[in-house]
């Protein structure tokens, strides 16, 4: 199963993905409430996966996505997205994305995506 590091600014976000993660055999390494914190926590604990956020303060999802791929050209990132953000979306793929789920997403989606991932 993965560890993933779970990347939101918002905390009802980062415990429900959790709940999810662990419900389904995945455990979360660690949590980061904006891009700065992402790729500082990346380092320290080298999850299997990045659970990103796309919108955060001071530092987005893309910004953080090319700084993690810098440091690791390998990491497996998965965007996460609210519908209207198409143009980002586009960026965090070129930057190197593995995957990407909608918010709000179904349990099923966020797993799927990770299984997906890891597979890779």
């Amino acid at each position: 199963m993965a560890s993933v590091l779970i990347v939101d600014d918002a905390a009802f976000m980062r415990m429900s993905i959790k709940r999810m993660l662990e419900a389904n055999g995945h455990t979360m390494a660690g949590e980061a409430s904006n891009g700065i914190e992402a790729v500082e926590r990346y380092l320290d604990i080298k999850p299997d996966v990045v659970l990103l956020d796309i919108t955060m303060p001071e530092m987005n999802g893309v910004e953080a996505l090319k700084r993690i791929k810098i440091l690791d050209p390998e990491a497996k990132v998965i965007i996460c997205t609210a519908l209207g953000q198409q143009s980002m979306l586009a960026q965090a793929v070129e930057y190197g994305a593995t995957d990407f789920i909608v918010k709000p997403f179904e349990v099923d989606r966020l797993i799927a995506a990770i299984d997906k991932v890891m597979d890779k």
